[in-house]
């Protein structure tokens, strides 16, 4: 499952001519910690939800939300985004068929006809996305006009700031990422 998202990833940046690096590290799921692992800013990392939208009682969608690390998700907006009446966490079996990757290494592309994609705006604003990879060891730093051509995302107000977060800040003279 992980090895064919990774594949699929890889194929299609190259097919774009993407501007990317892959950066290996110690195999980490946590968005805090893979950042500080590949030393970027924490609101240069693309955390990936899985998000059950319940449009009736007996139906539900599937929402891919994409949110900078430091940010929280706002529940109630994502099911107001995709016409729902509420929404939750998918359940974690659900949520890795869907994204075709292990919790903790979800990408923030959707593969799956029945998965939505849609990205916080603010995610937006950096040159530079970080991602594992549908890796736990491997990260992606992917320039974002590449992304947003690449995943042609739905990008909507869907987050909000998480006092709990904690902050790493990259040093000013570090070079570019990519």
């Amino acid at each position: 499952m992980t090895g064919e998202t990774y594949l699929r990833l890889r194929a299609l940046a190259d097919r774009h001519g993407a501007a990317y690096r892959l950066i290996e590290h110690a195999p980490e799921g946590r968005t805090e910690v893979a950042s500080a692992l590949r030393g970027h800013a924490l609101e240069q990392s693309a955390k990936c939800l899985v998000v059950a939208v319940r449009p009736t009682k007996r139906t539900c969608r599937y929402v891919l939300a994409v949110i900078p690390g430091d940010r929280r998700l706002d529940l109630a907006r994502v099911a107001e985004c995709a016409g729902g009446r509420k929404a939750g966490f998918a359940d974690r079996e659900t949520a890795e068929r869907l994204a075709g990757s292990v919790s903790g290494s979800i990408i923030p592309f959707s593969f799956h006809p029945d998965l939505e994609l849609i990205v916080e705006e603010d995610l937006l604003r950096s040159d530079t996305l970080f991602f594992n990879a549908a890796r736990l060891d491997l990260s992606m730093a992917l320039a974002t006009e590449d992304y947003l051509r690449m995943a042609r995302p739905r990008t909507e107000r869907i987050s909000a700031p998480d006092s709990t977060a904690a902050v790493f800040q990259q040093p000013a003279d570090t070079p570019s990422p990519l």
